[in-house]
């Protein structure tokens, strides 16, 4: 069975994102799966800010599909709700990374708890073949991870 806790870590990056229409459903609540993209924009900025943007491993010949993912609903966002979406990263091995996510908004005044889950990346090839990850994207993701446990 798979590990499904989902702690954030020390080192949390956090990113505001204000829901559209095109989020939400007829009731005009967050579409369910859309919360899997705003994780991705959790890790893809948190990656970006500590100076690995995807486009960079990419360029070293890797992509990092999502292999599993857990999602726990709490709570239902809004459209024109201001989300702060919290990603950190929590764990690091040779061919896979995970990160842990926290989505919220405040309403009245108190800090509203979304959804929290985790995402899970294979370091694959352009030929879908399961990689280490290059050393150099390896050196730049251990540097985060070790900010994280610091």
């Amino acid at each position: 069975m798979a590990d499904l806790s989902m702690e954030l870590g020390e080192l949390v990056f956090r990113l505001q994102y204000r829901v559209i229409y095109g989020d939400t459903d007829a009731g005009g609540l967050v579409y369910n799966a859309n919360y899997l993209r705003f994780m991705e924009m959790g890790r893809t900025e948190m990656m970006r800010s500590h100076g690995l943007p995807y486009s960079e491993m990419e360029k070293e010949g890797i992509i990092l599909p999502v292999t599993e993912c857990y999602l726990r609903y709490k709570a239902s966002g809004r459209y024109d709700d201001l989300i702060t979406i919290a990603t950190s990263m929590a764990e690091l091995t040779r061919h896979t990374v995970r990160f842990h996510y926290r989505i919220s908004c405040l309403r009245e005044e108190k800090e509203l708890l979304l959804v929290k889950g985790f995402t899970k990346h294979a370091c694959i090839d352009r030929q879908g073949k399961l990689r280490p990850f290059p050393d150099k994207v390896l050196a730049q993701i251990s540097m985060i991870r070790s900010q994280e446990e610091s």
